[in-house]
């Protein structure tokens, strides 16, 4: 049977909010735990394919699209701006060695008369 949209509204906003919960906890237990850290960031990427929810921009910014690891600059991750061609952040995996590219505009200046 299908589903009222109000109850797929209620699903989607309670998946949202328990990916929130759980990239906090990640985000915390990461120094201590990482193995726990990495489990909660799986169950986020499963919950938002369960729910077919879009996971939020910034969670989806610290999970590498290749391997799936929690990124934490510095630590699994390297976090560089470039400018070649376009000016773009670049994010490297030490897990995968793979890069991910996130493009960033540049706010110019105009200069007065």
């Amino acid at each position: 049977m299908a589903r009222r949209k109000s109850e797929r509204a209620l699903i989607r906003d309670i998946a949202r909010q328990r990916m929130e919960i759980l990239y906090e906890m990640a985000s915390k237990l990461f120094e201590e735990l990482p193995e726990l850290a990495q489990r909660y960031i799986d169950l986020i990427r499963k919950i938002s394919m369960k729910c077919r929810v879009r996971i939020p921009r910034h969670i989806k910014r610290r999970i590498c699209k290749h391997c799936g690891t929690f990124l934490v600059p510095g630590v699994n991750c390297r976090v560089r701006l470039r400018t070649n061609r376009y000016p773009h952040i670049t994010i490297t995996c030490f897990n995968c060695k793979r890069q991910i590219r996130y493009p960033y505009k540049v706010n110019r200046v105009k200069k007065r008369s």
